[in-house]
């Protein structure tokens, strides 16, 4: 039923992806791992876009402009899970998406649900992750996504949260599986008394709608050690590992020990 569902849908924006001419460079990924501290293994590798020589995502995301933004958008979803499935990692997999370039949600996932049946990479296992400071004109149709990709079977995320356009209003929208907190909350946070108390805050909120909640950018063991206590168990910084190109890196030796 649901590639029935798939097939009637209008292909408008999926033929823009047929033009492989069109977008004009290459680009590829390194992994960082989000580890859960309470079982001290790795919850999921985020897909980070990198250049070819390992160029930062600047310099990539410096190439994306109205033209071809829907296309580099879809073609890093394919080349995340290939990348996925040929490195054989079983945990889950965040993949950043630009809402932006949806045109029509059921056509734009066709791309992603043929990769991972393609190269064996579980749908189950694909967390979208939505930039919360991209400017969303359109809050309806993001919902549309949302609610479209968590009934294919992924999960979605809000990525940056506290740092952007939307905050908590968000989330009387709808309802994403995690909440990734912006780093600029995260750091030194163990020291901020004001952070604290804005993250319980977060946390507290995210647990009563049942979302999960991630810390990203955490730095020092102090940093981890107050999100842990705030009932945070998923983590990903450079404390416990450094992206890692077209690989999967291994934890900071100690990174994990004591939790």
């Amino acid at each position: 039923m649901q590639q029935k569902a798939l097939d009637n849908e209008p292909d408008t924006g999926c033929r823009l992806c047929q033009d492989k001419e069109a977008l004009g460079f290459d680009f590829t990924f390194a992994f960082q791992p989000i580890f859960d501290l309470k079982s001290k293994t790795v919850f999921s590798y985020e897909a980070l876009v990198r250049g070819t020589e390992q160029q930062g995502a600047f310099f990539i995301l410096a190439k994306v402009n109205e033209s071809n933004r829907y296309q580099f958008d879809q073609e890093c979803r394919v080349k995340a899970v290939k990348l996925a499935a040929e490195l054989g990692f079983d945990a889950h997999l965040n993949i950043n998406f630009m809402p932006n370039a949806v045109y029509e949600p059921a056509s734009c996932i066709r791309t992603t649900l043929n990769a991972a049946a393609k190269y064996g990479f579980p749908t189950e296992k694909i967390i979208f992750e939505l930039l919360e400071s991209e400017d969303i004109s359109d809050r309806e149709h993001l919902v549309r996504i949302v609610e479209h990709y968590q009934s294919c079977g992924f999960g979605t995320a809000i990525d940056d949260f506290g740092a952007g356009y939307a905050g908590l209003g968000l989330l009387a929208e709808y309802t994403p599986d995690y909440l990734k907190l912006d780093m600029k909350l995260i750091r030194d946070i163990d020291k901020d008394c004001k952070k604290q108390i804005i993250v319980a805050g977060i946390v507290d909120v995210a647990n009563k709608l049942e979302i999960r909640t991630i810390a990203e950018g955490v730095e020092t063991r102090a940093e981890a050690e107050f999100l842990y206590s705030t009932g945070i168990a998923l983590m990903q910084g450079y404390y416990f590992a450094r992206p890692s190109f077209e690989s999967l890196p291994e934890a900071e030796p100690g990174s994990l020990d004591g939790w």
